[in-house]
């Protein structure tokens, strides 16, 4: 049997309910994520599924290095900030085998595109931890349209230079992940391992069409005063068309079949996200917190409603 392709999808503070295959609320507000709801109904959707942390960088720690993440001194570290640019030790080691360091063994070409917040080069970075390739964020929270962190810094990287681009982030990560497919399947007896992290629908709260608010909140991101369902909706919806993209590459080069797609969030949703009927939410160890959607597309090896 071929190896597979993997895709491996984050979001980005995605509430348990927030999608319509586990009970959002489609109804009221439109369908929010036909493309996944798509994948879970071909797929396998855990009802039970968890992440190991309320909170960002733990839960990325532990998912890749598939160990609890607290044997690592940098994921007591939360969130890892600008504080981190500096360190040695607020980060993923990179003497740690990491999923894709040990896919890359194996042969896969890697990439990830969106967040990494695992820790600042010259001592932490993805190209360091078994990404041939990254483009995407370090830190936790970024503007959609100026791609600056909460500290003002611009913070869109390529690879270990920081680069400008035009662009509502989502769509760029989207894109980008596109082209990786592309230009993977154009020799498909290579397998291709990529993550696509996205930041949506972390705050700030903007649309595709918000890129008046970026202006206004460029020196507080955390846009505390902003926000509303709709406009939450409306990111997790553009997320959801950009998977679309990628599911559409995949399908053009006849690579969908073969192609392992993970879909789940780094930790429970907050403020606008939709936890019910769990109790909290991100930041908290109740349900609400770390009970989040897992879904897996494999249409080789699992079978339809499974």
């Amino acid at each position: 049997m071929q190896r597979p392709n993997i895709i491996f999808i984050v979001a980005d503070d995605l509430g348990f309910a927030d999608l319509g295959c586990y009970g959002g609320r489609d109804a009221k507000f439109g369908k929010v994520s036909p493309v996944i709801d798509a994948l879970a109904a071909n797929g396998l959707r855990f009802s039970d599924g968890y992440s190991n942390s309320p909170v960002c960088s733990p839960t990325r720690f532990g998912l890749m290095t598939a160990r609890y993440q607290y044997r690592l001194r940098g994921a007591a570290e939360e969130p890892i900030n600008s504080k981190a640019k500096t360190s040695t030790t607020l980060g993923l080691p990179t003497s740690h085998p990491t999923l894709p360091s040990l896919l890359k063994a194996q042969g896969y070409r890697t990439a990830l595109i969106g967040k990494w917040h695992l820790g600042y080069p010259p001592a932490f970075g993805p190209l360091r931890s078994g990404y041939d390739e990254f483009f995407g964020p370090m830190a936790g929270g970024v503007d959609y349209f100026t791609h600056c962190a909460s500290t003002g810094d611009h913070d869109l990287w390529v690879g270990e230079e920081t680069q400008p681009h035009e662009g509502y982030l989502t769509d760029l990560i989207s894109r980008k992940s596109v082209d990786f497919v592309k230009r993977m399947t154009a020799t498909p007896e290579q397998p291709f391992f990529l993550s696509m992290h996205y930041t949506a629908p972390h705050w700030p709260w903007e649309t595709r069409d918000d890129h008046a608010v970026a202006d206004r909140i460029k020196d507080n991101i955390f846009h505390l005063q902003g926000g509303n369902i709709h406009t939450y909706h409306r990111m997790i919806h553009h997320m959801d068309e950009g998977i679309g993209w990628v599911v559409d590459a995949l399908k053009a080069a006849g690579q969908l079949d073969n192609t392992l797609i993970v879909f789940t969030s780094d930790n429970g949703g907050e403020r606008f996200s939709d936890n019910w009927p769990l109790v909290g939410g991100k930041m908290d160890l109740t349900e609400g917190g770390i009970r989040v959607p897992w879904i897996a597309h494999w249409p080789q090896g699992i079978g339809t409603g499974a």
